[in-house]
């Protein structure tokens, strides 16, 4: 490069040639969809860690009094394994191109996690007919706040694999589905381990 080129050179739109070289393109390479994920996960990461600390606080207080364990609890862990199972199942299917499995798959996801939310409900009306409501006692205000927030995030899956679930039954090419079926089947997976977490919790507590 000239003495003349050097300066009349203008650095932005250097820049600017950096960001579309195709050198440069794999940092952009991830998908949207991918990225908010990621993003939601750690906010939830952060939202359940914040939880579980303030729980682990709180039942040192000589006034925490712990509910018991339902064995419906035992049921619906079984559940949502089962339902992670069946999205695995889907995300296995739909890398193969087999549409038809994939159906199958989505359709256990979606009942299985509908099955964990009801059973859910039955816990807390079984709580509440013993007499065990969220203002009688700290341990029971968490527990409510623990399964209630597990819930509501499970129930924002279930507005996705509805979604997913329109465009597999639509018809949609494999490859058009496939993020969106590797994304829930994540998300649910993610949902699992924090669950299997705040239920070893509850247990030891």
């Amino acid at each position: 490069m000239s003495l003349f080129d050097q300066l009349t050179e203008k650095p932005w739109e250097t820049a600017q040639d950096a960001a579309v070289d195709p050198r440069h393109r794999r940092a952009f390479s991830l998908p949207m969809a991918t990225l908010g994920l990621r993003v939601l996960l750690a906010v939830i990461t952060v939202l359940f860690s914040l939880l579980v600390i303030a729980y682990s606080d709180r039942m040192l207080v000589a006034d925490w009094r712990p509910l018991p364990d339902p064995w419906v609890l035992w049921l619906n862990t079984a559940l949502l394994i089962s339902s992670s199972v069946a999205w695995e199942w889907a995300v296995i299917s739909v890398r193969r191109g087999q549409m038809d499995r994939v159906k199958v798959g989505l359709f256990g996801g979606g009942s299985f996690a509908f099955a964990f939310l009801a059973g859910q409900l039955l816990v807390w009306q079984q709580l509440a007919a013993l007499g065990y409501f969220a203002a009688a006692n700290p341990a029971n205000g968490f527990f409510y706040l623990i399964t209630g927030l597990h819930g509501l995030h499970l129930l924002g899956g279930l507005v996705a694999w509805g979604r997913t679930s329109d465009k597999v039954w639509r018809g949609l090419e494999p490859v058009q589905v496939r993020l969106s079926v590797e994304l829930c089947a994540v998300y649910w997976h993610f949902l699992l381990v924090v669950w299997l977490v705040l239920f070893g919790l509850l247990l030891l507590t």
